[in-house]
């Protein structure tokens, strides 16, 4: 297929009747085991909660994106309800910045919040969720680990 035909079909403005027949196998199932118990997982930059956290609502994932071309998935996984961490350290900076753009505009759209939680590193967190900061608020100065 050329160049020309592959972004036609890229764009959505012809049909790419080749792809069907590369990428799938008659042998593929949808639900296939690695052998280890654990299904298959599309990304191993991604990491979700086990099946019993997802039925209960407690789920995070961590992402660790290499180009903007993966902000797709942090945008999908935080329109599903699901907070995310974003680590950005092994991203060139100028993609950074735009990945760094892109979740703070999803963030405002879905009336979510992102805060930095270390350099470089990004919570997403959904309109319905609390982040629930660990130091105590009104704790006496002279508290129990006071040393002076």
């Amino acid at each position: 297929m050329g160049s020309v035909r592959k972004a036609s079909a890229w764009l959505g403005l012809v049909e790419d009747n080749d792809s069907d027949e590369r990428y799938y196998d008659d042998e593929y199932s949808e639900d296939a085991e690695t052998g280890t118990g654990q299904p298959w997982v599309t990304d191993p930059r991604v990491q979700v909660a086990s099946e019993k956290a997802e039925d209960t609502g407690r789920r995070i994932a961590t992402v660790t994106p290499d180009s903007f071309r993966d902000a797709r998935g942090i945008g999908e996984l935080f329109r599903d309800g699901v907070p995310v961490i974003v680590n950005l350290t092994a991203m060139d900076p100028s993609d950074a910045k735009r990945v760094v753009d892109f979740a703070a505009g999803l963030t405002f759209g879905l009336r979510g919040s992102i805060e930095r939680v270390a350099t470089r590193v990004f919570l997403l967190t959904p309109a319905h969720t609390q982040v629930v900061n660990g130091e105590a608020a009104g704790r006496p100065a002279d508290g129990f680990f006071n040393q002076s």
